[in-house]
């Protein structure tokens, strides 16, 4: 019997940041976890960033990571994000999937990052190799939609029963992040064992845009002046970017 991808190798990735837009704000440190099996210790790697920007203390208060430890002890961004996409593409080519909570955000940063400081797009990395993202958070709120709360890290590890130690560190929240990508594949083992992540990483961009629909209309209804963007697991470049 084949294994599901659940129960199978996963990797999973996370950053931690300037701030949360995208386009304008750093990644300050990353983290590739690699887990052959449940159960099994992960394998990780870290990098820690010099961002070449100022830090702003809201993005310290919840990594912990000051601009003077960063310029310290940290690399320049250019051989990172090479380093960091390398490795991602090696997830690719080995067939193994990478779980990236609110993947947008992530992959997203990345993307601009190595543009910004290696012109180059991160969709070259997969030209040969196609990534499979599996998102915990895209796939909780499909398959358990009507459930109420908010569905960040810490909600989720808190409804599955994954621990989080050391939360807003890269290498702890990807591991979590894969934890709970397992839990969820085993509490709706019955409507995603069949799919391939292949498969599963299409629907989650079908699932995605619907979910953003619905958070659309919400903040229009709410009053509140807010665009949604629809695209998973990476956002596209901003026309006018600069």
């Amino acid at each position: 019997m084949t294994t599901c991808w659940y129960e199978g190798p996963l990797a999973a990735f996370d950053t931690e940041t300037t701030g949360v837009d995208v386009e304008t704000d750093r990644i300050v440190s990353a983290a590739v976890v690699v887990q052959d099996a449940p159960g099994i210790r992960p394998r990780v790697s870290r990098w820690l960033v010099n961002p070449g920007v100022p830090v702003p203390a809201e993005a310290t208060a919840v990594h912990g990571l000051t601009e003077e430890h960063l310029r310290l002890n940290g690399r320049w961004p250019a051989p990172v994000m090479y380093e960091i996409a390398q490795a991602l593409a090696e997830q690719a080519h080995a067939g193994r999937p990478v779980v990236v909570m609110n993947a947008p955000f992530d992959l997203t940063m990345l993307d601009r990052e190595l543009r910004r400081h290696r012109a180059s797009a991160l969709g070259r990395w997969f030209e040969s190799a196609p990534l499979s993202v599996l998102d915990p958070r895209v796939l909780d709120k499909h398959l358990d939609r009507y459930r109420k709360g908010r569905r960040t890290l810490t909600d989720l590890c808190a409804h599955y029963g994954v621990a989080l130690e050391g939360a807003h560190d890269a290498a702890a929240d990807a591991v979590a992040a894969l934890e709970v990508t397992r839990a969820v594949g085993r509490r709706f083992a019955s409507r995603l064992e069949r799919l391939a992540p292949g498969e599963l990483h299409t629907l989650q961009a079908v699932w995605h845009a619907a979910q953003a629909r619905g958070l659309q209309a919400w903040f229009a209804r709410s009053g509140v002046d807010e665009a949604v963007d629809p695209a998973w697991p990476l956002r596209p470049d901003l026309p006018a970017a600069a």
